[in-house]
C-alpha cells in the first residue's frame, strides 16, 4: 500500500475525528432475531456496554451488536477496561463532533473467545489485549497508527459494524484483526495489563526513540495515568526523573515511583531553575497550558515530546522562544503494535505495574469527574463483570 508521510497521516487523524458525526448510516437492530448463541441471524454479535447517548459524559447501560468474526479477526471476551482521559476528551466532543450512542475504551484486556479460519496467532483460550487500534494497514514493520486506513477502537467509521462507527471496551466483548491484538503474559495480571495499552505505549515509544540512557535527566510533566508510568519506564532505565505536577499531594507518590525530585508547579516560577538541565522531557499535560516554559527546561539540543492532547489538538507557543532555547521539539501518537508488544512484555518482565483503582461499571460516570478534577491515583480499571 502506498503510505503517507507521518504529517498528512496526523491531519488526516485530526480531520477523521473531527467528522465522525457526518453521514454515518446504521442498520436498525430491531429488524434482526438473535439465536441462542448470542448471534444475530446475519452473524452479528450480541453484547452489552455502557456508552454515552451525548457530551455530558454521563454513561448509560446499552445492548448492541459488533460485526461478525471474519477470517482474519479475533473475538475477545473483555476481563477489564481502563479509563483515559483520551475517552473523556473525545466522547465530550473536544476534538470534534461524535456519533452517539457510543461505547469509548481503549485499553482492553480478555480471553480469547473464537477466532477466524486464517489466525494463526490465537487460539481460543489465550490471554490477549487491544490497545488503541483495531484495524488498518497489516504489513507496516510498525506505527501503523500513522496509515490513512487505520481504525481505531472507538468512535470510528466502520460500515461493518450494525452502528456504523467503532464501540470500544467498555463492553463485555469485541472483535479485531488480529494483526492489532497483542499477547498478555501469563505472569502479568489482567487488572495491571489493561492501561499498558495505552498509557504504556503512549509514553514507551517515545522514550525508546530518545534512545533513553542510564543516567539521563529526564523531566517528566503532568502525573496522571500516562506521566507516572513515564516515571516507572524512566526510572527502569536508569533515567535521573524530574517530575512537574500541580497537585501537591501526589509528591509522596511520585517519590515512590522513582522519581529524583517532585517538583510542584503552583506557578511558572518553579519551572525556572531548572531551565536548560535536562536532557530530555515528556508531556502528558492533556489541556492547554504555558508549554514554553515547561520546554525551556530542556538543554539546548535536547529533546521534547508532547503527548498530550488538548482540546482541539491546539498548542500555542512562543516561535522566538523555541528558537532560542534551541530544543528539538516534536510530538507522538502512541505506538505501533510492535512496540506495543514489546512495553507490555517488558512490564511483565521488569515487575513495572501501574497505580490502578477498581470499580463498577455503574461507577464509571463519577470516576470520570475524578480523573477531570485530578483525583484518580492514577488509572481507573473497569471490572467488566460488573457490565
Amino acid at each position: 500500500m502506498e503510505h503517507k508521510t507521518n504529517d498528512q497521516s496526523r491531519r488526516d487523524f485530526i480531520k477523521k475525528s473531527a467528522v465522525l458525526g457526518a453521514g454515518l448510516v446504521f442498520f436498525d437492530p430491531a429488524t434482526l432475531f438473535a439465536n441462542e448463541k448470542g448471534k444475530t441471524m446475519n452473524g452479528n454479535i450480541k453484547t452489552k456496554g455502557y456508552a454515552v447517548f451525548d457530551t455530558s459524559g454521563v454513561f448509560k447501560p446499552w445492548e448492541f451488536e459488533r460485526r461478525p468474526v471474519g477470517d482474519n479477526d479475533v473475538l475477545i471476551d473483555i476481563k477489564y477496561a481502563s479509563i483515559c482521559h483520551s475517552d473523556i476528551h473525545q466522547m465530550k466532543g473536544h476534538w470534534g463532533p461524535q456519533q452517539y450512542p457510543q461505547v469509548p475504551g481503549h485499553e482492553i484486556v480478555g480471553i480469547v473467545a473464537a477466532v477466524g479460519k486464517n489466525v494463526t496467532e490465537f487460539k481460543v483460550g489465550d490471554r490477549a489485549g487491544v490497545g488503541c487500534m483495531v484495524d488498518g494497514c497489516t504489513t507496516c514493520e510498525n506505527e501503523e497508527q500513522y496509515q490513512p486506513d487505520t481504525l481505531f477502537t472507538y468512535g470510528y467509521p466502520d460500515k461493518r459494524e450494525p452502528t456504523g462507527i467503532s464501540q470500544g471496551g467498555y463492553s463485555k466483548s469485541i472483535v479485531v484483526r488480529d494483526h492489532y491484538v497483542v499477547h498478555i503474559p501469563e505472569n502479568l495480571d489482567f487488572k495491571v495489563a489493561a492501561p499498558l495499552l495505552c498509557a504504556g505505549i503512549t509514553t514507551y515509544s517515545p522514550l525508546m526513540k530518545f534512545d533513553l540512557k542510564k543516567g539521563d535527566k529526564v523531566g517528566v510533566a503532568g502525573i496522571g495515568g500516562l506521566g507516572h508510568m513515564a516515571i516507572k519506564l524512566a526510572v527502569s532505565k536508569g533515567a535521573e526523573v524530574y517530575a512537574f505536577t500541580t497537585s501537591p499531594d501526589k509528591v509522596d507518590d511520585i517519590l515512590k515511583f522513582g522519581a529524583k525530585e517532585a517538583i510542584v508547579v503552583d506557578g511558572l516560577s518553579k519551572i525556572a531553575p531548572y531551565a536548560g538541565t535536562l536532557d530530555y522531557m515528556i508531556s502528558t499535560i492533556p489541556y492547554k497550558h504555558n508549554i514554553a516554559a515547561y520546554i525551556a527546561a530542556v538543554k539546548p539540543f535536547g529533546v521534547f515530546t508532547y503527548v498530550g492532547m488538548p482540546d482541539n489538538f491546539e498548542i500555542m507557543m512562543n516561535n522566538l522562544a523555541l528558537s532560542a532555547s534551541r530544543v528539538n521539539f516534536n510530538a507522538s501518537l502512541i505506538g505501533g503494535m510492535k512496540e506495543t508488544q514489546e512495553v507490555v512484555d517488558y512490564c511483565a518482565a521488569n515487575k513495572i505495574y501501574p497505580q490502578i483503582e477498581m470499580i463498577e461499571a455503574k461507577a464509571i460516570t463519577e470516576a470520570w469527574k475524578k480523573v477531570e478534577n485530578k483525583e484518580a491515583r492514577y488509572r481507573y480499571v473497569i471490572d467488566s463483570a460488573t457490565i
